[in-house]
């Protein structure tokens, strides 16, 4: 019958013994309190590296690198949209300076920001050197012997067989050795150990948070990203100048960072669920182009798709948007023509493609006096116009029934302020309406091939049909290919070192004074749990088999081992 020790109260050389069983069951750095008083530099210098490299401390880190990314998301950002900065600050005549002063309006490249990205990425590295060596270290050492007193361990179990000691351990070495236990024989005990895959997967997160910073601050430093809205017919250079709005990292240089390549916009096409729930819902939306990379390559042919981007060493050109740009013709008072079919692009405000935006004629317009002047006109385009007496909202994103309407404006545009205007809203500080009979704003509804004719003589203006446009994002993100190999690394390592657990496993055979063999197992994990136990009993039935309790005589039963926790401390035996 197996018998358990439950006496908690070990002397000190059994308390060393006991220590040096459970050593080295985790490559965590000890941690030491400082000798205040006799700190000198060299004292502090090492008190403070060891703060840094513990893991509350890049804990700490890690959240406070994670609160501070979020006044990124939450306040504009002049690397993202320096107009709305320029409105906040104009908005905000207190928050504006004391934003500017902490940083905030560019939170990544900000000096706290920085410092709490290098602290932490130094606090890791730090951590995980020394642990690595430690595991290396481990992987080629061997487990430590049996303590004398197996008893006093959390999981145990003994009895007694007529099997020789020799027997028993050789029997315990297949036994643990067939489980995927490390295990060798020191003097009259077995030391097995299991579990090293928790370490590992603990190093692996550490790694893979190193291999995840670095890669994310190598994204955000050289790459770029830039749109480009694309008339069917129309081609792109990849050009600094060639785009709409563009911005990059600090380290990012436009002049040879940029890949050569180009493409024209063929054919944009579009098919729309006609009825149903999901009415309007594209069912297809894909832009064919022809591309070709660097000056002199090849021409080819592709259809860009959402979320199937045109790829193109490193560049990535996604499909974002899709809109319709009215043809327009117009004449001025002496009937020259002044804007011949000119497609004007309009920027769509709703599903259905109901969209807004100006037209405007720069240069060459006089009026009927033959004056020179500019020509303005805010336009309200429908691709699907429900008729008369409708709202003027479109019913429909494909182009069923076009409808285009006009109000229409002369004199100065402001173009040549001599700053950048936006081309879809009409700047009318310096411009005057034309005037309807009634003396108000002239403005009129036109179908496809319908002339509106300007007030005394002004000139005409035609819509000529409709030309499709397609928004193009080009981008460019270094490093993404480490980011996301990082992040599956850092789940994977996470998930082993929070499921496997590292245990140690001793078996005891000795010859007791009546002659018969006692066997002692004992089973020691990093942390208390009841898989301990519960390993131990698999491992001490599979062994009792080969070696079964001796019986006490002809009329006696063997009884199976039994395996216990300790209990708490001040228990008897």
């Amino acid at each position: 019958m197996s018998d358990t020790t439950t006496d908690k109260t070990p002397a000190a050389g059994e308390d060393q013994d006991l220590g040096a069983a459970g050593s080295q069951l985790s490559t965590a750095p000890r941690e030491e309190a400082p000798n205040l008083p006799a700190l000198g530099v060299v004292g502090w210098v090492r008190w403070f590296w060891r703060q840094l490299t513990s893991m509350r401390v890049a804990l700490l880190l890690l959240l406070l690198l994670s609160l501070g990314a979020i006044p990124g998301s939450l306040i504009p950002q002049s690397g993202v949209d320096e107009m709305k900065v320029a409105e906040f600050r104009d908005r905000h005549d207190i928050l504006g300076p004391l934003y500017d002063k902490l940083g905030l309006f560019h939170v990544y490249s900000s000096v706290w920001f920085s410092a709490i990205y290098i602290l932490l990425f130094v606090s890791l590295i730090g951590c995980i050197v020394p642990r690595t060596w430690q595991f290396v270290g481990q992987l080629r050492s061997r487990p430590p012997g049996a303590p004398r007193r197996l008893d006093r361990l959390p999981a145990y179990t003994t009895w007694r067989t007529a099997a020789e000691p020799e027997q028993v351990r050789e029997a315990a070495l297949r036994l643990l050795g067939g489980r995927r236990f490390r295990a060798h024989t020191v003097g009259d005990a077995v030391a097995a150990e299991k579990g090293y895959v928790r370490e590992a997967g603990n190093l692996l997160f550490h790694i893979a948070l190193i291999v995840m910073l670095i890669a994310f601050g190598w994204g955000q430093l050289f790459k770029y990203e830039g749109n480009k809205l694309i008339l069917e017919g129309d081609g792109f250079s990849n050009t600094l100048t060639q785009y709409d709005d563009f911005k990059s990292g600090n380290l990012f240089d436009p002049d040879h960072d940029l890949t050569p390549f180009s493409f024209s916009l063929k054919d944009f096409h579009g098919t729309y669920e006609a009825s149903g729930p999901n009415r309007g819902t594209p069912r297809v939306y894909e832009a064919e182009v022809t591309y070709s990379e660097g000056a002199f390559g090849k021409e080819r042919t592709r259809t860009i798709e959402v979320n199937e981007p045109l790829e193109i060493d490193g560049s990535k050109v996604y499909l974002t948007a899709h809109g319709y740009a009215p043809i327009i013709t117009i004449k001025d008072g002496q009937g020259n023509v002044v804007m011949d079919k000119e497609a004007t692009a309009l920027l769509p405000l709703d599903s259905n493609v109901t969209s807004s935006g100006a037209v405007m004629v720069r240069d060459g317009y006089r009026n009927a006096e033959g004056k020179k002047e500019q020509l303005g006109f805010n336009a309200f385009f429908l691709p699907t116009y429900g008729g008369k007496g409708s709202t003027m909202l479109s019913t429909f994103p494909a182009l069923i029934n076009p409808m285009l309407a006009l109000s229409a404006y002369h004199g100065d545009l402001g173009v040549d302020a001599g700053f950048a205007k936006s081309i879809y809203q009409l700047d009318k500080t310096n411009l005057e309406e034309f005037k309807d009979s009634d003396g108000k704003l002239f403005k009129k509804q036109l179908k496809v091939g319908e002339t509106m004719t300007l007030p005394n003589g002004a000139g005409t203006v035609t819509f000529d049909g409709v030309q499709e446009w397609a928004n193009f994002q080009v981008t460019e993100q270094p490093a993404s290919g480490w980011a996301l190999a990082g992040s599956v690394a850092a789940i994977l390592g996470l998930a082993g070192s929070l499921f496997i657990q590292r245990r140690r496993v001793w078996v005891r055979a000795v010859k007791g004074a009546d002659g018969v063999t006692v066997v002692e197992m004992a089973g020691l994990g990093r942390s208390e749990s009841a898989k301990v136990p519960e390993e131990l009993g698999d491992l001490a039935g599979a062994l009792y088999e080969q070696a079964p309790d001796a019986p006490k005589n002809d009329d006696d039963t063997p009884d199976s081992p039994d395996t216990h926790v300790v209990p708490a401390e001040g228990a008897e035996k």
